[in-house]
């Protein structure tokens, strides 16, 4: 995925908007802070949040962090690599570690349907997410 084309929220979130479907994940730079990440606490499909709302907790060998979505909605599919149990069952195909490794990829963490997409014109460019973060643009 183009990082220069997503968007950004200062809680280290991406967005990644295709019609009304956004992608959603956490950047380079917050996998980086959290460390090996092991676990992350998914929310349901169907439930809608509003913006910038809890959906959920990602963990780490260091610590765990509350995930938060930068975009109101309702939750349509998540990254099947990032739950351990489908339905009922143990899923072989679990790897949280996708999101260490390939954030902008593999380790996207759930879509989300909006109903406006007013709320991405509230979030930063890629040159304002790296001001921010401290790299250069």
């Amino acid at each position: 995925m183009n990082r220069e084309e997503l968007k950004y929220s200062k809680e280290h979130e991406w967005v990644h908007a295709k019609g009304d479907v956004a992608t959603v994940g956490i950047t380079h730079y917050a996998q980086d802070q959290l460390g090996e990440i092991v676990y992350i606490e998914l929310p349901e499909t169907g439930q809608t949040f509003s913006k910038m709302d809890k959906v959920g907790t990602i963990e780490s060998v260091k610590t765990v962090s509350d995930l938060f979505t930068p975009i109101a909605g309702e939750i349509i599919e998540l990254n099947p690599s990032l739950l351990d149990r489908i339905g009922g069952e143990e899923n072989p195909d679990f790897h949280p570690e996708f999101v260490n490794q390939e954030p902008y990829d593999k380790g996207w963490i759930f879509k989300i349907r909006m109903p406006a997409a007013a709320d991405l014109e509230e979030l930063m460019a890629f040159n304002d997410y790296k001001a921010l973060i401290g790299e250069d643009a």
